[in-house]
């Protein structure tokens, strides 16, 4: 299998290389320790069971992803597996993973798979960039964690932990690829098992130990080279990610009703039962409106059917 990396260093980037710290090495041998058994990262995991999870880890507590991943791949296996059933199916599975559009995304890629690469999930990373609803993170999250090539896998995590550990900063800021993979890449050792292993590494040291909230610093590997930690973790005042607005009688919240009642039948939903689902008729009728267009509620017989 041949070697893959990204695009030379940025001189940003080269210049955080050649700036000496080494947060690879550490973050290397408290992987090793102590990494979570997560079904992904067991030996013999299919490159196919990769890229599931990484669709469904996608704003989604591992908790809740494990049982629904388990219970997928044991129906759809592989790609063409997939294909071959509706995509109101897959929808239908995804049960309460939330932002069910991954669902129909993820269908279209297995059907892409099937007919453009013979139902192999591919390894290059433009390759997967090309397929439905695939980006930077997770074409090379599959390209590294499945095949072993050497790319920077970014997510909120690394980003929070270059943030600190190498720029002194409390918070990473909002997600720029021009700015977070060079920064990545800067970091990565060149040996492709030591790469995978950092790429692993620093996202689950983000995830268990520099949380946004409550950073165990005590126990994080970095903790004598963190540059946060030495500046005596100063506040931070730069540009914020946009927050999120509150789920509870969002417009997310009355679709999730909707996408509830269209789970739960084989039949048309009529409009008289989405009428009972919420008492604000201009916001069910936005929601209904943005499912249609999603491909997510599909008009048939009067009523509304999952694709």
């Amino acid at each position: 299998m041949p070697e893959s990396s990204e695009s030379p260093l940025s001189d940003a980037a080269a210049h955080e290389r050649s700036s000496g710290l080494d947060v690879a090495t550490p973050i290397i041998a408290w992987f090793a320790e102590n990494s979570r058994d997560l079904p992904w990262r067991r030996p013999g995991f299919t490159a196919w069971g990769t890229l599931v999870s990484e669709f469904m880890l996608q704003q989604t507590p591992v908790a809740r992803v494990i049982p629904r991943l388990e219970e997928w791949l044991a129906r759809w296996p592989t790609p063409a597996d997939l294909a071959a059933s509706p995509p109101g199916e897959a929808v239908r599975a995804w049960a309460n993973l939330g932002y069910p559009r991954r669902a129909l995304w993820l269908h279209r890629a297995a059907v892409e798979i099937t007919e453009r690469h013979g139902g192999v999930v591919p390894s290059d990373v433009d390759q997967l960039l090309a397929l439905t609803g695939i980006g930077d993170y997770t074409a090379r999250a599959v390209s590294v964690f499945a095949y072993g090539l050497r790319h920077p896998v970014v997510d909120t995590n690394v980003r929070r932990v270059i943030a600190r550990a190498v720029h002194g900063n409390g918070q990473p800021g909002p997600p720029s690829a021009k700015r977070d993979l060079p920064a990545m890449t800067a970091l990565l050792p060149d040996d492709l098992a030591d790469a995978r292993a950092f790429n692993a590494g620093i996202m689950e040291l983000g995830a268990i130990r520099c949380t946004a909230r409550s950073p165990q610093c005590d126990d994080c590997p970095l903790r004598d080279i963190c540059r946060w930690r030495a500046a005596g973790y100063p506040k931070y005042t730069g540009q914020k990610k946009a927050v999120q607005k509150k789920y509870e009688g969002s417009d997310r919240h009355v679709r999730g009703l909707i996408m509830a009642e269209l789970r739960h039948t084989h039949r048309p939903v009529t409009p008289a039962e989405i009428a009972g689902l919420w008492p604000d008729v201009d916001q069910l009728q936005r929601a209904l409106a943005g499912l249609i267009a999603d491909g997510l509620a599909v008009p048939e017989d009067e009523g509304y059917v999952l694709p």
